[in-house]
Order: C-alpha cells, then sequence, then structure tokens
C-alpha cells in the first residue's frame, strides 16, 4: 500500500507542479524580474532618509556578489520548477495520507475540495497577515516570519479538519479558536517608517497573482490527487488492510 501512496503522489504532484511552474512562468516570474531591476537599482543609488530606509536584504548585504544564485533564463525556469516538482509531490503525500486516514471514498469533487483545503491552510490563511512578497519588499525578521507562517498553517490545518470532520460543538468551537488564533496574535511586520524597494502596485500584483495561481494549483493537486488515489487502488488496498 505504502508503494501505491508514493505512485499516486508522485503522478498527481508532478502533473499539478508542472502546471505551477508554467503557470509562474508567465505570471508572477516577469514580475520578480522587475522586482529584482527596482531592488538593484535603488539599493545602490538610493541614500537613506528620515523617513524611510532600504529593505533589511539590502541592508545586510545579502544580495553580495558571491551569494550564490541560478543565472537568468533556462538556469533559473529550470530550478524554479524543480521545486515546484518537487513541492507538489510533497503536498500530495499529505492530501492522500490524510485520504486514507480519513478512510471514507473520495471522487474528483471531493479531491478539489480536500485541495481547496490545503489551499486555505498554505495559502490563503497565512496570506492574511503576510502576502506573497517580491524581492525588495520591506519585511520583519525572517525568523520571526517563519514561525508565524508555520504556525498559521498548522493552527489552519488542524481548524479545518475539526470543523469537518469534528462531531460535537466543542470540537468545532476549539477549530474557530485555532483558526483565528495565529491573526489575533498577528503576524510580524517591519518597523514603521520602513519602506520597500518596488512599487506598492507591483508588489500588490505579485500578491494577487501569486494567491490566484496557488488556488489553481491546489485545486488541480487536489483533482489529480484523488484520480490517481482511485487509479492505483489505493483505497481497495487500504480497505482490505483494514478487514484483515
Amino acid at each position: 500500500m505504502v508503494r501505491r501512496v508514493f505512485f499516486a503522489a508522485l503522478a498527481a504532484g508532478l502533473l499539478a507542479g508542472l502546471l505551477l511552474a508554467l503557470l509562474q512562468e508567465v505570471t508572477t516570474t516577469p514580475l520578480i524580474l522587475q522586482a529584482e531591476l527596482y531592488e538593484n537599482a535603488t539599493a545602490n543609488t538610493a541614500p537613506r532618509t528620515q523617513d524611510a530606509t532600504v529593505a533589511p536584504a539590502a541592508a545586510d548585504g545579502h544580495h553580495d556578489g558571491e551569494a550564490w544564485a541560478p543565472e537568468d533564463g533556462l538556469e533559473r525556469s529550470f530550478f524554479s520548477a524543480l521545486t515546484n516538482l518537487l513541492s507538489g509531490v510533497g503536498f500530495a503525500l499529505l492530501l492522500i495520507a490524510g485520504f486514507v486516514l480519513r478512510g471514507a471514498p473520495v471522487d474528483a469533487m471531493r479531491g478539489v475540495l480536500w485541495g481547496l483545503g490545503g489551499f486555505a491552510a498554505f495559502t490563503l490563511s497565512p496570506a492574511l497577515g503576510l502576502a506573497p512578497e517580491v524581492p525588495g519588499a520591506a519585511a520583519a525578521e525572517l525568523a520571526s516570519r517563519q514561525v508565524w507562517w508555520l504556525a498559521t498553517v498548522v493552527g489552519t490545518g488542524v481548524g479545518l479538519w475539526l470543523l469537518a470532520f469534528g462531531r460535537s460543538a466543542v470540537w468545532r468551537l476549539a477549530a474557530i479558536a485555532v483558526l483565528v488564533l495565529p491573526h489575533v496574535v498577528g503576524a510580524p511586520h517591519a518597523p514603521a517608517g520602513e519602506a520597500g524597494l518596488v512599487p506598492p502596485e507591483l508588489a500588490a500584483h505579485f500578491a494577487a497573482a501569486s494567491i490566484v495561481i496557488q488556488g489553481v494549483f491546489w485545486a488541480a493537486l487536489g483533482w489529480l490527487s484523488a484520480t490517481f488515489y482511485a487509479r492505483f487502488g489505493v483505497a481497495e488496498a487500504d480497505a482490505v488492510s483494514q478487514a484483515a
């Protein structure tokens, strides 16, 4: 059964990851390249003022010439696509593991709903506090953002599971509390007066495009995961193992 789960996740994740890579190539990647032009130009020419400072990444020298990065063009596209493919497989494993734990039949439509749940947990809920950022955007310290993002993802996933499958009002109230807690605490943001290096219109366009294509990716991933879950006979194998 483990082998069937893996192959189902591999097939679904690779296809959904490829779709995401193609969408990014024509939507968000050009925006990232444009933002990097602003970042490089502003970091080299704009003086500090009393009202605004350059973004931490530029000020700390994180983009110095010694740091490795893929070359623009084919190499950069390759590594971005590889990241999306690996992420797709990992997320597909999470979805199919959820199917197995749930134990109920999952058709394509239910797979899409599961995928949208993943979208809510990994993209939509975190974006309410920390929108997707282009290079050069003003931001809080990285570690604090990562901790808040992880707590929000886990809390949203647990909350959605309890809302969907909790059998009592107590569990549903607990689910709501877990869902809203990260937003009550609040996401970490850049210090007041710190400005980014890119126009706000560009940053907003990138955030909106990123959220939309992530929604498409998760819907497709849920549909593909459910389809291959049935095609590879994972549900039947699970039923047989439980009966035994």
